[in-house]
């Protein structure tokens, strides 16, 4: 077995004692390993994190696992393996984030959830979209009082005040607050040791959801090779069609080929129909459905269709799948 990459971590321990681990990256033969030793190396606890052939699900499990540990609070003798070095992390933007987190108000908060939700509900569109759990902990924590003050919390631009800001401004009018805009202060006051564990659990999210898409990924291109259908793979991965359409066309667009899944999902639907559809989209082009769907079949309306909107949507999206493949074949 070769060791590729070997680092010691070191965090503070009782009675001034330091606790010392090791990080390793081992191959043997194509196999990759990733190896975490607490204490010394003879007697310590050995963990593994990774074993597997795939360079890249082990590159994001390794960093898994360094976000995790520093967020525990250890300290790596060589730095740098987060993509961004800890001088760069604290940046203002994210200080308000972390102080929004851990200093929001329950009441309040939820108040604007429910905000959130009824005018999602209203404009059939996603609550992240309207605004998102972030930008309600900044509002419920900072309780903003004015248009000024409201768009100076990260995220909440111009268009999001023109269309929401009126509304916002009515809940937060009614609580108490403690603060005061500008928010400079926040720098000073969020303690520099919760605030650099928050900055690590985030990156411990962010790499725990690449691992998630990883697997996912992998889900899908064996189920694809099974000749799974489209329904009983969402529900192995607990994925709305919507979302899974998603993960397929970005597939598509990596160079995977989805060809026999695309068949065996259409193979009910007429020729003549895929036809149209194919000329509704060199006519009006593939980038938007809605003027596909209207060129096919003549309305945009549930209630009008023969089959639900979404079912004929996710057909459009696979014949453009198609469609798509076909003009690079043209352009090369």
């Amino acid at each position: 077995m070769q060791i590729v990459f070997l680092n010691t971590f070191e965090k503070p321990g009782e009675d001034l004692n330091v606790v010392s681990a090791q990080l390793s990256i081992c191959e043997s033969q194509g196999i990759w390993s990733v190896m975490w030793v607490e204490g010394e190396e003879e007697s310590g606890n050995p963990q593994t994190w990774f074993e597997g052939t795939s360079w890249e699900d082990m590159i994001v499990t390794f960093r898994h696992g360094i976000a995790k540990v520093m967020g525990e609070g250890y300290t790596p003798i060589i730095d740098g393996m987060l993509e961004d070095r800890r001088g760069s992390a604290g940046s203002f933007v994210a200080m308000l984030q972390c102080y929004g987190e851990l200093h929001a108000n329950p009441d309040l908060f939820q108040k604007l959830r429910e905000w959130r939700r009824a005018k999602a509900a209203s404009e059939k569109r996603s609550a992240y979209l309207v605004a998102t759990n972030r930008m309600l902990w900044m509002i419920s924590a900072f309780v903003p009082k004015t248009a000024e003050e409201l768009t100076q919390i990260p995220g909440w631009g111009s268009a999001k005040h023109s269309s929401y800001g009126t509304e916002v401004l009515a809940i937060t009018d009614e609580a108490l607050r403690e603060t005061e805009f500008p928010l400079q202060w926040v720098a000073e006051k969020l303690d520099s040791a919760i605030y650099t564990q928050w900055l690590y659990k985030q990156k411990e999210t962010k790499f725990k959801t690449q691992m998630d898409r990883q697997q996912a990924k992998k889900h899908i291109l064996a189920a694809v090779q099974q000749g799974v259908s489209l329904e009983q793979l969402g529900a192995e991965l607990e994925l709305s069609r919507r979302e899974l359409m998603d993960r397929i066309e970005q597939l598509e667009q990596e160079g995977y080929d989805m060809e026999s899944l695309i068949s065996r999902e259409l193979n009910e639907v007429p020729e003549d129909e895929q036809q149209l559809v194919w000329e509704a989209m060199s006519l009006v082009g593939d980038k938007y459905l809605k003027p596909v769907l209207q060129q096919v079949y003549g309305t945009s309306e549930a209630s009008q269709l023969d089959k639900p909107v979404d079912v004929l949507y996710e057909r459009l999206r696979l014949i453009r799948l198609r469609f798509r493949r076909s003009l690079i074949s043209k352009a090369v």
